[in-house]
Order: structure tokens, then C-alpha cells, then sequence
């Protein structure tokens, strides 16, 4: 079983985009809705509930979990994969969603020198709007630049934006707060070309429409939800003892209210058959 984690609901974006590739695959997810929103909370503070929930979907029979929250992955993935889970887990195996968002972005491997031909590529624009943790971390900036110098990234945060989200607010909230945020990534620009956004947090694709409808048009989106999808099938075509043996399918687990969790999920999803049970 492969386990899908997220601070709350906007996992369920990776998770669709998981399913749609993989229908082969059985998935457990679980979103700590108790505990959201990651974004503001400290480092350590963050990293103990990103261990506690990882831990949680292993004793449920997964394998591998993808953490399918930017704030967790950009906070302390990199310490659970290499301190904590080979003295306590060393057969089973967490990755992220960062990582391939960087591949992306940069067009390189995780793994690979930095870009020989920096010097003659095409500057490129793409803004980054996200968690005021995940911005302040700075990990999108320092790995892209550390590969693709031509590629500069304009961070916003939107520090209000996941709590509105998971308290269900009215979709004119939600408009008025994204073009607010998105103005305040356009001033700093100064008039230069903006090539591509980046939602840099997995809550952002269920509003994506809205993104979509305040920045400037023919600017791309960055599907954050597809990389990982395709990050994730050629890791198991690598990795075949990490498929799943069960039967397809998702069961879904909350550290919250189970029925006002299905109501917010529904919301964005239009899926009558999806119903959250509460962690046990």
C-alpha cells in the first residue's frame, strides 16, 4: 500500500493525480486536519508531526509514503529519510514532492551537476506562491538556483490562504485573497515578463481557476500535482518491490471532525464516494 500524507485537503490534488496515473496502485491517505495549517508553525514542531504521520500510514501497512505537503517536505524530509527512518523503518521509504518540482523547473535531475550552458540559456521568470514557511525556507530558490541560474524565481507567501481553504470559506473570499496576493507578486516584477507560476503548495491547485483568472494571460501553471504523479511511476518502475500488492483503490483517514473533513473534500472534488474515517 503506498501512503499519501498532507497537513490537510490539498494532498488530495497529488492524490488525484496519483490515482489517474497509477490506477493500478491501492492508496492510504491521511491528512492531519487536527494540526492544519503546517505553514505557520515552527521548524521542530513540523517535523515531529511530519514523523508522527508518516509513522501512522506504516503501521497501516504502507511501504511508501509520499509527503504530499511542500511545508513538511521543505522542513525536515530530508532529515526523516536520513536520521530517523533507517534506525526505525530502514526497509520502507518516504519521499517528496519538492524534489520533482525542482527536476521541473530546471530541466535537470535531482542529482546532476549544475547547467554547463547556464550562461547562454534564455532567462526565465516563473513566480512561486506558497506557504510563508515553505517561501522563508527557500528551498525552491536555493535548488533551482543551484542548477539553472537562467531560471529566477519571485516568491510570494500566502500566509492566509490554506487556513481559509480548510475553514471552508466562500469562493469570493477565496478570489479576493488570491488577486490580492497576486498583485503583490506583480509590483515587485516591475513591469518584467512573468513566464510561469508555480503553486508551491498543495492546497493551491483545488483553486487553481482562480490563480488562473488573476495573473497575466497565456502565463503557465506549473502542475505540481502531474510531476509528482509522473516523479512517482518512475520510481516505481525502479523501485518495483515498493508497488502495491493490494487492490486498487483509496482509503481515506483524517486527524479531524471525519464528516466536516468528506464536506470540504467534496467540495472541491465532486466525489460522492469519498468519506474519511478518523485516524485510529
Amino acid at each position: 500500500m503506498i501512503g499519501v500524507f498532507d497537513s490537510g485537503s490539498g494532498g488530495l490534488t497529488v492524490l488525484t493525480a496519483l490515482k489517474d496515473t497509477l490506477p493500478e496502485q491501492g492508496f492510504i491517505y491521511f491528512g492531519d486536519h487536527g494540526n492544519a495549517p503546517y505553514g505557520n508553525k515552527d521548524a521542530e514542531t513540523i517535523y515531529a508531526l511530519t514523523v508522527s504521520s508518516v509513522e501512522r500510514l506504516f503501521q497501516l501497512g504502507c511501504s511508501l509514503v509520499v509527503v504530499a505537503c511542500n511545508t513538511a517536505a521543505a522542513t525536515g524530509l530530508r532529515r526523516l529519510q536520513q536520521t530517523w527512518l533507517p534506525v526505525h523503518h530502514p526497509d520502507k521509504r518516504v519521499i517528496g514532492i519538492v524534489v520533482p518540482m525542482v527536476e521541473a523547473l530546471t530541466g535537470m535531475p535531482w542529482t546532476a551537476d549544475p547547467d554547463p550552458d547556464r550562461q547562454v540559456r534564455k532567462k526565465k521568470t516563473v513566480a512561486v506562491f506558497a506557504t510563508r514557511y515553505t517561501v522563508d525556507s527557500g528551498v525552491f530558490v536555493e535548488e533551482t538556483a543551484k542548477r539553472a541560474p537562467h531560471v529566477n524565481l519571485v516568491q510570494q507567501a500566502c500566509p492566509s490562504l490554506v487556513r481559509l481553504i480548510e475553514d471552508n470559506a466562500p469562493m469570493r473570499t477565496l478570489e479576493r485573497t488570491v488577486r490580492r496576493y497576486v498583485q503583490l507578486l506583480l509590483q515587485r516584477l516591475e513591469g518584467r515578463r512573468l513566464d510561469a507560476v508555480l503553486l508551491g503548495c498543495t492546497h493551491y491547485p483545488l483553486i487553481e481557476n482562480l490563480f488562473a483568472a488573476a495573473i497575466p494571460d497565456k502565463v503557465e501553471i506549473l502542475s505540481q500535482p502531474r510531476v509528482t504523479a509522473n516523479s512517482l511511476a518512475g520510481y516505481l518502475a525502479r523501485h518495483p518491490e515498493f508497488a502495491c500488492c493490494q487492490p486498487p483503490g483509496v482509503t481515506f483517514y483524517t486527524s479531524a471532525d471525519p464528516h466536516q473533513v468528506t464536506r470540504l473534500a467534496r467540495r472541491f472534488f465532486r466525489d460522492d464516494r469519498m468519506q474519511f474515517k478518523a485516524m485510529p
